[in-house]
């Protein structure tokens, strides 16, 4: 059973100020992991290990294939100069195209971020195959891939036989970073790099920032004093503001 497991590389949110108008000033410049891609691995590395496979890393941009060979992927998958842009659609389009050309994939992991919420789906559908949200931890019994979710609230118990897309949720930081023993390790695994161009996709206009601005606020007001008085001070007050 193959698996690959997505991860993107990017800046660290908690590294991010909001100004005045709205825009981010971002106080290092440093990429990193997120903390769903911590989780999308460490399910990958189940799917892996009780599916007796092989699990391959992808990513695409300026993503660092070593953050994912020294954490037990035997191999890594890149695109360098594939665009990287604020589109989910042409992002999740990009994924699929290199998963498929570096050898397809039985299972494909991903977190499940809500910035990046349509990218699972998305990717699943390029890919033609179901995808499952909210991923706990999945495991391969008799060929098939057993997964626990949670979905509203509850955990569920699926079992899918056949390709499939799981996204899964974050549920803490990364418990024990690598060793230098794994970091020696991750420069002796192959990485393959594969051109933008040899996906055969149409380049996309992408998204164009023309402005930002910080959200409105709403206003509370608290009525005090006698429960009758108030009572009708509210509701002259939802008339004004046209909700009653």
């Amino acid at each position: 059973m193959r698996a690959v497991v997505v991860y993107k590389w990017a800046r660290d949110p908690g590294g991010a100020t909001v100004r005045g108008d709205g825009s981010v000033e971002w106080r290092s410049p440093k990429l990193v992991a997120g903390e769903d891609d911590h989780a999308a691995l460490a399910v990958a590395r189940q799917v892996a290990e009780t599916g007796g496979g092989q699990l391959v890393g992808l990513t695409v941009g300026d993503g660092d294939a070593s953050w994912a060979l020294a954490r037990g992927v035997a191999e890594a998958v890149t695109v360098p100069d594939a665009p990287v842009q604020a589109d989910q659609a042409a992002t999740a389009a990009v994924l699929a195209a290199a998963v498929q050309a570096s050898g397809g994939a039985d299972v494909v992991l991903i977190g499940d971020a809500e910035e990046h919420a349509q990218v699972p789906t998305t990717l699943a559908g390029h890919l033609g195959v179901p995808a499952l949200l909210g991923v706990l931890d999945a495991t391969v019994v008799d060929g098939r891939v057993q997964v626990r979710r949670a979905v509203d609230g509850q955990v569920e118990t699926l079992t899918v036989t056949g390709p499939v897309v799981l996204a899964v949720a974050a549920e803490g930081p990364e418990g024990r970073a690598p060793g230098m023993k794994e970091l020696l390790a991750a420069r002796k695994r192959p990485v393959t790099a594969l051109a933008f161009a040899d996906l055969d996709l149409a380049a996309t206009a992408g998204l164009t920032e023309t402005g930002t601005r910080l959200p409105e606020q709403g206003t509370a007001r608290l009525f005090r004093g006698d429960p009758a008085d108030t009572a009708r001070e509210l509701v002259a007050a939802l008339r004004t503001e046209g909700v009653l």
